[in-house]
């Protein structure tokens, strides 16, 4: 189960590693926490527009690689927070489909490189994932409304936390770096022709990241997390 905070999150953080995964046979489930109706510098863009536009973006991304299902909890983008209902409505995800491994963002990382202040929605999505992980969605006794929906506890056993500065985990994605790609292109509102300046491409800007990140590593291409192995 991947959890993050937009449309999007998940191709530029993990979708190498996703469709590795998901190559390999194992079922692959989203989990998007906000809408992402805020994602644009277009003010003739109404956000209903906009959330309806990026949630067929994500779903054409998650069938590009490989993702069994999509679940968009429909918080409102730019102002989410790590709530309890934020919490329950994640713990809720984790007992329905029973992952062993989670996937989410780095809650403890303000910035990384010159430039990049990361996204406050970011942020509150890898705390309530964290959180929702260890310890809720285990004991049965936090939220026992999710016992009444027939919810019972379940415990992961490992989590992948992406967009980290204190990686220690590297995942090669060489065989997959273009699937990467083509999941981010579906993605046409975030990288599409007026999304970004007229030199970005997204290609080069993937590999070159995929480049840095598989450095000192004996791979070429790949994606990077800190891994915790739950007991």
């Amino acid at each position: 189960m991947v959890v993050v905070a937009h449309p999007d999150d998940a191709e530029f953080m993990a979708a190498g590693t996703v469709a590795k995964w998901a190559r390999e046979g194992k079922d692959v489930v989203y989990v998007l926490c906000t809408n992402g109706d805020k994602g644009t510098s277009d003010q003739s863009v109404s956000p209903v527009d906009l959330a309806e536009a990026r949630r067929r973006e994500q779903q054409a991304a998650g069938d590009r690689l490989g993702v069994r299902e999509v679940v968009f909890l429909g918080y409102e983008d730019g102002v989410l927070q790590n709530s309890l209902a934020l919490r329950r409505d994640v713990v809720r995800q984790i007992r329905r489909f029973k992952p062993d491994v989670v996937v989410c963002q780095d809650p403890t990382t303000r910035w990384s490189a010159q430039g990049y202040i990361n996204h406050p929605d970011h942020r509150a999505a890898g705390d309530a994932t964290l959180d929702a992980v260890y310890p809720s969605a285990r004991d049965p006794h936090v939220f026992p409304e999710l016992l009444a929906e027939g919810l019972e506890p379940h415990k992961v056993r490992e989590v992948y936390v992406g967009g980290t500065n204190h990686a220690d985990t590297w995942i090669d994605i060489r065989d997959t770096l273009d699937i990467k790609i083509s999941a981010l292109r579906a993605h046409e509102s975030q990288v599409g022709n007026g999304a970004r300046p007229p030199d970005w491409d997204i290609e080069q800007v993937v590999r070159e990241r995929a480049r840095l990140v598989a450095e000192g590593q004996d791979m070429e291409y790949a994606e990077a997390f800190k891994y915790i192995k739950l007991r």
